[in-house]
């Protein structure tokens, strides 16, 4: 039988470590800070990138690629850009290696030092817009509506798998448009793409919200985000998306003749997820015996152990899985039969629990003599006995109530760690307990970042359907025009 996990309440940062390993989603490379994500975990990813990568080509994007290398000199154009992503770049100096003269290996060739200094992508708003400069010339040309899968770098000195890892995978959309509104109802609309994604595929319910000035995207004039709530009370930034206005276009000539033929810059936004997306979901859902997934995203919705002693009872039971496997597939639901018989049917229900299986079938000699079948589901572990004829209909009816059910289990949640508060004191000594805390503020970077000094607590984000009110500021007692959410992040 499977180890148990150390427990969320034990030690949270333990437990999430300990999941990720067993759950066989990812580890740890030798390459410092950098993580290898294994074919369970990447199986999920790509279920993320699939999904989202349909809603894009459905909102008119198309994908492309650029270079994975940016010339020094491109980061900066922009001054807040690089002012922004300069303390987390990796540069490339020299092009070439050789044999050192005495034998002990490699070493850089100092005679192949590049001209002019490469960054390893952090992002790529800097060698797009050089490439968009050659593009766009008239309105005719736009709108230029673009979306990147790669992988980034951004050198990190503490690192956790998925959530901050120095390489990463991620969608970076960059889209360039005639006036400010398009560009305006583009970053809203993509925002409200992601949010799509978190609550009906991810079942992770998310707040729509604005963020700060000291919080913003380097090099953007306003970033809308979703936040979501961790099970340790800990906020994540889920995604963003980015009103760029003109910076990157000036900061690249990229201009174009109106109707008018009248010249003017380009407007433009960026947007993005990444494998980030993996930690939202195990720290949403999970529990102290593993992963939980909601069926949308799982890479089998629906695994059957046969129990048998005999040759014959097990090819009857295979027979049965056979004909369920086959209208089960018709419905488009992933189906595994594991009749390996290397491993006792005790091992594989807790090693398919703690991968998060939705569903679980189960049939012994007399379930077949019945005509039944167990079915436990992973979300709450409850388990019936089922009758075999119609099974398939009532699996493709339970996977939709897991699916539900997770979103709601999480909203629940998020509403019980989520208070209005109005005292300073109070709040630093109720923060460290975790949750959302809506509160008052001046609107000032200064108490911004005071806050964020002495209790390590940051504005997520300004919601955007938030309720405007008169108040006062927690900390300053100046004028507030509505609360904002502050939290401890990952």
């Amino acid at each position: 039988m499977a180890q148990k996990y150390v427990t969320r309440e034990e030690d949270y940062s333990k437990w999430y470590n300990e999941l990720v390993y067993r759950a066989d989603l990812a580890e740890h490379s030798d390459v410092r800070g950098c993580m290898v994500i294994k074919p369970y975990g990447y199986a999920i990813w790509e279920k993320m990138r699939d999904i989202l990568d349909v809603k894009f080509k459905e909102t008119g994007h198309s994908n492309a690629y650029f270079p994975l290398f940016i010339p020094k000199s491109y980061l900066s154009k922009e001054a807040s850009h690089v002012e922004g992503f300069a303390k987390e770049c990796a540069v490339v100096t020299h092009y070439r290696l050789k044999n050192a003269e005495d034998g002990s290996g490699v070493i850089v060739d100092p005679d192949s030092k590049l001209e002019e200094e490469l960054i390893v992508r952090p992002t790529s708003e800097t060698i797009i817009w050089n490439s968009y400069k050659n593009w766009i010339q008239s309105y005719r040309d736009l709108p230029i509506l673009i979306n990147q899968w790669a992988n980034v770098v951004r050198w990190e000195m503490k690192t956790r798998l998925f959530l901050r890892t120095t390489e990463f995978l991620w969608q970076e959309g960059h889209t360039a448009h005639a006036t400010k509104q398009e560009a305006i109802a583009e970053a809203e609309l993509m925002l409200n793409v992601y949010e799509d994604f978190a609550e009906n595929y991810m079942s992770m319910p998310v707040i729509k919200g604005r963020k700060t000035a000291n919080e913003r995207f380097a090099g953007a004039e306003d970033t809308l985000c979703i936040e979501s709530m961790m099970q340790d009370g800990k906020a994540l930034q889920a995604g963003t998306s980015h009103f760029l206005g003109q910076n990157f276009a000036k900061a690249f000539e990229v201009k174009f003749a109106d109707k008018e033929g009248k010249l003017d810059y380009v407007w433009a936004t960026s947007w993005g997820v990444s494998t980030r997306l993996m930690g939202a979901l195990i720290m949403t859902h999970s529990d102290d015996e593993g992963l939980v997934l909601p069926p949308a995203l799982a890479p089998i919705q629906v695994v059957a152990v046969p129990i048998y002693r005999t040759d014959e009872e097990l090819a009857a039971i295979s027979a049965k899985m056979a004909e369920l496997a086959a209208k089960l597939k018709a419905k488009g639901i992933s189906f595994k039969y594991d009749d390996d018989e290397n491993r006792r049917p005790g091992w594989k229900f807790a090693e398919y629990e703690s991968k998060g299986v939705p569903v679980r079938v189960a049939m012994g000699p007399r379930d077949l003599e019945n005509g039944k079948a167990e079915i436990a589901r992973r979300d709450n572990k409850t388990k019936e006995v089922i009758d075999f004829d119609g099974l398939e209909n009532y699996i493709e009816q339970l996977l939709a109530d897991i699916q539900s059910n997770l979103l709601q289990r999480a909203k629940t949640f998020r509403a019980e760690n989520t208070r209005e508060i109005d005292s300073y004191e109070e709040f630093k000594q109720e923060i460290d307990k975790g949750g959302f805390f809506l509160a008052h503020w001046d609107g000032t970077p200064e108490t911004e970042e005071r806050i964020k000094e002495e209790t390590k607590a940051t504005i997520r984000c300004i919601p955007l359907d938030r309720k405007e009110e008169t108040g006062v500021c927690m900390v300053t007692g100046n004028p507030s025009a509505g609360r904002v959410i502050f939290a401890k992040a990952y």
